[in-house]
């Protein structure tokens, strides 16, 4: 696998995600009726509200996965919020980052990935908006647009948690 980007800012970054004290909380409707909506309009095994912490990506939402967590090590995600603003995996297993990966060889056998950047008030990327499937998929423009409005929704919503920034 390759080696696992951090960006330069990852002190700030990681600083605006632990201010919103969202990491472990319980899950919430809001936020599933988001994740259910777009699994059910992109008709993807998998979709995820992912928050990329130091070591682990947790999940705010899930559909599709029963873990709540995997190591950021392993993460799809975290290559996402390397990115300019999303990333799209047609083919895990024709992609040189994630052909080894054990979510790829192993459960929940990710073969495509679609991850859009969730951003903080300041910028920060704090995880993504993402959707998986078990099969080859590629995403037109609109879809990549859609995919947008979704994760914008999102960063809405988590801006409004009573405890964003009460630390």
């Amino acid at each position: 696998m390759a080696t696992i980007p951090r960006l330069p800012h990852e002190a700030e970054r990681l600083k605006a995600l632990y201010d919103l004290n969202i990491l472990d909380t319980p899950p919430e409707e809001r936020f599933d009726a988001i994740t259910q909506k777009a699994q059910q309009e992109f008709g993807c095994k998998t979709v995820l509200i992912s928050l990329i912490a130091e070591n682990k990506q947790w999940f705010k939402s899930r559909q599709g996965l029963d873990k709540r967590e995997t190591p950021r090590n392993i993460s799809f995600c975290t290559y996402a919020i390397a990115e300019e603003e999303y990333l799209v995996v047609p083919d895990a297993l024709a992609d040189f980052r994630f052909k080894n990966n054990k979510l790829v060889r192993g459960e929940p056998y990710i073969r495509s990935y679609a991850g859009m950047i969730l951003y903080s008030n300041d910028g920060y990327e704090l995880g993504t908006f993402c959707l998986l499937h078990d099969e080859v998929r590629d995403y037109t423009a609109a879809e990549i647009d859609r995919l947008k409005h979704y994760a914008r929704i999102v960063e809405q919503e988590l801006m409004l948690s009573p405890e964003y920034g009460s630390r």
